[in-house]
């Protein structure tokens, strides 16, 4: 932080961040002293009036002001990006997967830049090409069961000499345990002579999966132009291993799979990823919520370092009231859990409180007031 910041930082209620943001307008404006000064006063008249006031129930607001523009939105669950279709879940369908926190969403979408010296078509081409998973079946010809002899004959198509090398390398890996004949573009597998029917086509269907370039479950990518940036848009569930490509800006590509980013990336990108997805979900539908919103549920998602579902076996199942509990999902459950373990009711949060009948800890209800009357 600049010195600037600091000696500013004494005299203001603005956080560091947005006295440097400050400071990096009135560098670019060149504004004076005296009208530098009155921009800070400015922003700290928004700043006061964005901020919540002692006692505010903030969860609750927070609840409804999602929860209402929510309810408009469409059951569309997907849409096709682009023209070869990559198919990507929108809408409220989209929504419940995130606060579910789903560690396997329907539809995982990979949106990948380039570092500016690959920013081209021909490169762009080239890497969409060299992520596509490609099986064996993309470079068979024919493949057919000899049920008598008990043998799978292999027709590749015609490729280079290397490809067709390292191909037959890799089936001779993956298939080891069994005899392996191969002749210029065939290859035949032997079985032993007592296997039945529903043995070859298992193993039939076992050597269509044979993975042999690309990186796995990256099944389809899209090139497009935005602006003057080309973008790949891909289906998959490795994005730590596309990130190791030369090519790729890694600071500006993305995942909308939550769990993937939390896992190699920390829980902060996590949080990150959670407010991202949800306002572009939102913003979709044409709904306009405020951030900070969004925010405090991200927060309380992520918060413990890992990510938690809003629901029973998440945020809300780990309240430590237990009416508030009880309250929420599997009453009996919670209630008899808490007898045989002793537990006490602390009646500190809104929910317990409404339900004894009792006055919140919320605005007026946060403080007691205490009046000492003279005799006189």
């Amino acid at each position: 932080m600049s010195e600037k910041s600091q000696s500013k930082s004494k005299t203001t209620i603005l956080p560091n961040k947005i006295l440097e943001e400050i400071n990096t307008v009135a560098k670019e404006q060149k504004l004076t002293k005296s009208k530098k000064e009155k921009l800070i006063r400015q922003v700290e008249k928004e700043y006061i009036k964005s901020a919540f006031e002692p006692g505010e129930a903030i969860g609750i607001i927070a609840a409804q002001s999602i929860s209402e523009p929510a309810t408009q939105m469409t059951m569309r669950t997907y849409h096709f990006v682009g023209g070869a279709g990559i198919q990507v879940t929108l809408g409220l369908p989209r929504l419940i997967e995130i606060f579910d926190a789903k560690k396997q969403p329907s539809n995982v979408l990979i949106t990948i830049y380039l570092k500016k010296k690959y920013n081209t078509q021909k490169h762009c081409e080239k890497l969409a090409e060299k992520i596509t998973e490609k099986k064996l079946r993309n470079f068979l010809q024919t493949i057919s069961l000899d049920i008598t002899s008990k043998k799978i004959k292999i027709k590749l198509k015609k490729l280079k000499k290397s490809e067709t090398e390292e191909i037959l390398n890799i089936v001779n890996k993956k298939l080891k345990k069994y005899k392996i004949h191969h002749r210029a573009t065939t290859i035949t597998v032997s079985l032993k002579k007592d296997v039945s029917i529903g043995d070859l086509q298992k193993l039939k269907k076992k050597i269509l999966q044979i993975h042999i370039s690309g990186i796995p479950t990256i099944k389809d990518t899209l090139i497009s132009k935005e602006g003057n940036d080309w973008i790949i848009r891909a289906t998959g569930v490795n994005f730590k291993e596309i990130l190791k490509f030369e090519e790729i800006d890694i600071a500006r590509s993305r995942t909308n799979n939550i769990h993937e980013i939390l896992s190699f990336l920390g829980v902060e990108a996590a949080r990150n990823v959670i407010i991202e997805e949800v306002k572009n979900t939102l913003k979709q539908q044409g709904l306009n919520i405020d951030d900070r919103y969004v925010m405090l549920v991200a927060d309380m998602m992520t918060f413990t370092g890992e990510i938690k579902a809003i629901g029973r076996y998440g945020v809300a199942g780990m309240k430590s009231s237990v009416l508030a509990r009880a309250g929420f999902e599997e009453t009996i459950k919670h209630l008899v859990k808490a007898s045989v373990t002793s537990e006490t009711e602390s009646f500190n949060s809104l929910f317990d409180n409404v339900m004894v009948n009792q006055q919140i800890p919320a605005g007026t209800g946060m403080f007691e007031l205490i009046a000492k009357m003279s005799d006189k």
